[in-house]
């Protein structure tokens, strides 16, 4: 079979990924960068591919089966759009779109071009939360009653020198909470209602530093989430699940707690909680660790990537589920602002 030829739009720290996951692949090959950035013409020259500074041009000269947008969110739709206005299927970084209604833009474009979208929620391809999701909705735990995630984490100060991570959209919730709550939507259901507090008061940036969170599901279950990128801790997904080799070994940590009325789970450890015989606070508990193969996730997003182009397999997530995901993030910043629920 053919590789596929496969270009990378913003060289950054996540674009970088995915190009180290190209190089490892059968299926795909890379076929360009586009960038306008030193590093990114460097990066180009190492993979012995042709660098551009512009992306529409890339797309015109190259003509790629496919483009992954890795640029800053506020240029993910204008890519986007035109990777599909060229007939060529994207891979959008999350999150899809700035505003619920740019992601709409995005996804009937695509229905227009009848192509599918794909939005980056890697998360989704990892063996934990696949086997977490059959867990709970397969009723392994009973009805599901409660939700609990962690994202409690510290950036370096040098993060930051990237300028739009300091502005509006640039914060944890779109860049980190966004990731959270898509995985409870994938293993827990849809969200109908948030509730939230932000803060600022560490860094003083316009975007927040710390976030709490209740959601409400749509089956009636409750959720929070915790979020702050300024505080010395292991409970974050990046720190616990050992998934991104950037981040240091793995902590024995777990950052999600899901509660039902026959057990629980507690992830990435995968350690379900069940009574054995009679239930109640004074019976004992057994804790059963559910194994799981080690997986390298950005190889399996680029893999099922690779099968939508051929058409051989839906999207994971495509841009109107990415789009739900969104909506929910933003209601955060929006219920945070009002001191209202807002219902989604």
């Amino acid at each position: 079979m053919t590789r596929l030829r496969i270009a990378v739009i913003g060289a950054g720290m996540i674009g970088r990924t995915h190009i180290e996951a190209l190089s490892r692949s059968d299926e795909a090959a890379l076929a360009a960068i586009a960038d306008p950035t030193p590093a990114a013409q460097k990066l180009a020259a190492e993979h012995g591919v042709a660098c551009f500074a512009d992306y529409a041009t890339m797309l015109d000269e190259i003509k790629p089966d496919g483009a992954i947008v890795a640029t800053p969110n506020a240029l993910h739709v204008a890519t986007g759009l035109a990777c599909l206005a060229r007939g060529i299927v994207p891979l959008i970084e999350k999150p899809i779109a700035e505003t619920v209604a740019a992601a709409d833009r995005l996804v009937a474009a695509a229905a227009r071009a009848d192509l599918p979208l794909l939005v980056g929620h890697h998360r989704r391809h990892n063996p934990i939360l696949e086997k977490a999701r059959e867990l709970v909705r397969g009723g392994a735990i009973g009805r599901l009653t409660a939700v609990t995630a962690l994202s409690l984490f510290q950036k370096p100060d040098g993060y930051f020198d990237v300028a739009w991570r300091r502005e509006a959209g640039g914060g944890p919730v779109l860049i980190n909470l966004i990731h959270n709550i898509d995985d409870m939507r994938f293993i827990a259901g849809e969200i109908a209602s948030v509730q939230a507090l932000t803060s600022n008061a560490v860094r003083g940036f316009p975007v927040e530093d710390t976030a709490a969170v209740v959601f409400g599901f749509a089956d009636g279950a409750l959720g929070t989430a915790t979020l702050s990128d300024v505080v010395a801790a292991p409970w974050a997904w990046e720190l616990t699940s050992g998934e991104n080799p950037f981040f240091p070994p793995a902590q024995p940590e777990n950052c999600y707690l899901f509660a039902g009325t026959a057990g629980a789970l507690a992830v990435p450890r995968l350690a379900l909680w069940r009574y054995k015989a009679a239930k109640g606070w004074q019976a004992p508990l057994e804790c059963e660790i559910q194994p799981v193969p080690p997986a390298d996730i950005y190889a399996r997003q680029l893999a099922h990537f690779c099968r939508v182009i051929r058409r051989a397999e839906a999207p994971r997530i495509d841009g109107a589920d990415a789009t739900r995901t969104l909506a929910a993030a933003l209601a955060v910043h929006q219920a945070a602002e009002t001191g209202r629920p807002v219902r989604l």
